[in-house]
């Protein structure tokens, strides 16, 4: 290794977090078919929640789902912001 490299480098530590990974069937329906790391899933995932307006106003951590997330949330009508992760999970391979 080159002088100035971290031992996060060395080790490969990290690479795993922005490894592209697949998104299920259902979840393509909001964040595209396309392999994507999946910080940029959380992203895109966030811009739908946004943009369609299913943020519980009075308790943002909530999320309420609609027909296309209700599919990648096993069903659910609301799930939490640190539920969504868990079920992300699933839908990345």
């Amino acid at each position: 290794m080159t002088a100035g490299k971290t031992t996060q480098a060395k080790s490969g530590a990290g690479a795993g977090f922005m490894k592209p990974l697949t998104p299920s069937r259902e979840l393509a329906q909001i964040v595209g078919d396309a392999p994507l790391p999946r910080s940029e899933a959380v992203s895109k995932m966030w811009a739908y929640i946004k943009k369609h307006k299913l943020q519980n106003e009075e308790n943002k951590r909530e999320i309420i789902s609609d027909d296309k997330l209700g599919a990648v949330f096993d069903h659910k009508a609301k799930v939490s912001m640190f539920e969504m992760n868990k079920h992300l999970a699933r839908h990345l391979k």
